[in-house]
């Protein structure tokens, strides 16, 4: 998978490459951005604690970067549900939307065969598109 294909996703996603490959790696990334943050003086963890704001520039930045590989992932995952990518706006309820998308995206089972946008990812490939080299023969 390539970064293009990686950052702007179609189709559908499972559960597990959206674990994998997106939210535990921007998780990961975005504490690594705070703690760049919080070790060059730019986010005070007492203000934070007090009740201030936790967004340094690293922090911004890297969310900012990082939003469409988030997004465009989402959509594949809810896609994969059989669900339209407008399903997103229900993260924009406060406090059950992430909790929601959350569950639909990373708990739920998606469609077993092919819907509206696609075939499965873990759908073997049909006859005409398995590659004609090394013939079937060799396995």
């Amino acid at each position: 998978m390539g970064f293009t294909q990686w950052y702007l996703r179609r189709g559908r996603i499972d559960r597990r490459t959206w674990w994998r490959h997106y939210t535990l790696p921007l998780m990961a990334l975005s504490v690594l951005a705070l703690l760049a943050d919080v070790s060059v003086g730019n986010t005070d963890l007492a203000d934070v604690a007090a009740g201030g704001s936790l967004y340094g520039p690293v922090l911004v930045a890297v969310v900012v970067l990082t939003a469409p590989a988030s997004l465009s992932s989402s959509a594949a995952r809810l896609h994969d549900r059989g669900l339209s990518a407008w399903w997103l706006l229900v993260g924009v309820v406060p406090y059950v939307g992430g909790v929601a998308l959350l569950v639909l995206n990373g708990f739920l089972r998606g469609d077993g065969g092919p819907n509206r946008y696609g075939p499965p990812n873990s759908l073997p490939p049909r006859a005409a598109e398995q590659p004609l080299y090394p013939p079937p023969s060799w396995s």
